[in-house]
């Protein structure tokens, strides 16, 4: 994770009735490798960068049209299946991305997903972007800034910003400019706090509850809080967080907040804080400069938040995967 934020600085389920299982042939499609550094911004002044990821710049590259072609139908297939909102009901909205291409990130996002849709009833509303996770899942549209982008304008179609809530879950590798997307050597970009702000406000959606898995993503923080929203991250602005090795299913941040806090019926405070504990402790155990993973939910989003709970399922699930903290015992 340092070597690729240093580099950049340098310079559900997704609605699973929409989604058709992979073919035999496609049944463990592989991630792409990371190839070679990212183009152009490391010919670039930490100013350049920040303004041209504020602006939603993303380079892609070597792409076949007709792969294009399937993963165009793939996100048309994702969005064809979200559901209108209900009258009347706080419907979640629930939108899980991985913005790399290394498999932890996607088998994170896609349990992630699933918590999400079952705490916060959004079955027919969630849509995870995700590529291959190198385990044969479903073929999920890739995470990506574009497609994040699309995500969000359809769902802000389908919503009422006056009673619907946006859930929004992202995993990747972190800078202190933003998240990364890399897709192996074909797709490249930040995702700035200014960027994903500008992109939800734009869109009018408002109610939001923004979580953040990545190093130095406290720095969303101030970008997304207002009183209708809650934003949780996995460190403070100038930190790493730990976790993401090909061989686990999870991040740190990931394991203790979607793994294990969320799958309660527990408020969100609760979870943030039960999440922070774990993380703290595992990070305690391998020696590891504390990532302070932060929270805030605004006033407004406490009512919102709170109508949501009603319908969490009382019982708890069980968490999956291997564990992050495990990863301490290989060193």
């Amino acid at each position: 994770m340092s070597q690729l934020a240093i580099r950049i600085a340098a310079t559900a389920f997704l609605v699973t009735v929409a989604v058709v299982p992979a073919t035999p042939q496609q049944a463990v499609r592989k991630p792409p490798e990371h190839g070679p550094p990212v183009p152009f911004f490391n010919a670039m002044t930490p100013e350049e960068v920040g303004r041209y990821s504020d602006g939603g710049t993303e380079v892609e590259h070597h792409r076949d049209p007709a792969d294009e072609l399937v993963e165009h139908r793939r996100l048309d297939r994702a969005l064809a299946s979200l559901a209108p909102q209900r009258k009347g009901v706080v419907d979640a909205y629930v939108v899980t991305v991985a913005l790399d291409s290394d498999g932890e990130f996607s088998r994170e996002a896609r349990e992630a997903g699933r918590v999400l849709t079952r705490r916060y009833d959004a079955l027919g509303r969630t849509i995870t972007l995700a590529g291959p996770d190198g385990k044969g899942g479903l073929d999920l549209p890739r995470g990506s800034p574009a497609h994040l982008g699309l995500v969000l304008a359809r769902i802000a179609e389908l919503m009422d910003k006056r009673e619907d809530v946006l859930i929004l879950y992202t995993t990747s590798h972190g800078a202190r400019i933003g998240v990364v997307y890399n897709d192996g050597d074909n797709g490249f970009g930040i995702v700035s706090p200014t960027r994903l702000a500008a992109l939800l406000d734009g869109l009018g959606i408002t109610r939001r509850l923004v979580m953040v898995s990545a190093c130095y993503s406290g720095s969303f923080l101030p970008a997304i809080a207002n009183g209708d929203s809650a934003v949780l991250t996995a460190s403070v602005g100038d930190r790493t967080s730990f976790g993401c090795q090909a061989d686990s299913d999870w991040t740190f941040f990931g394991d203790a907040l979607i793994n294990h806090a969320l799958r309660k019926a527990q408020p969100i405070e609760a979870a943030a804080g039960e999440a922070a504990r774990l993380v703290s402790e595992w990070e305690a155990k391998g020696n590891l400069t504390p990532s302070l993973p932060q929270s805030f939910i605004g006033d407004r989003a406490k009512l919102w938040l709170a109508a949501l709970d009603k319908r969490t399922p009382k019982a708890p699930t069980m968490p999956v995967g291997v564990p992050a903290v495990s990863l301490l015992e290989k060193r």
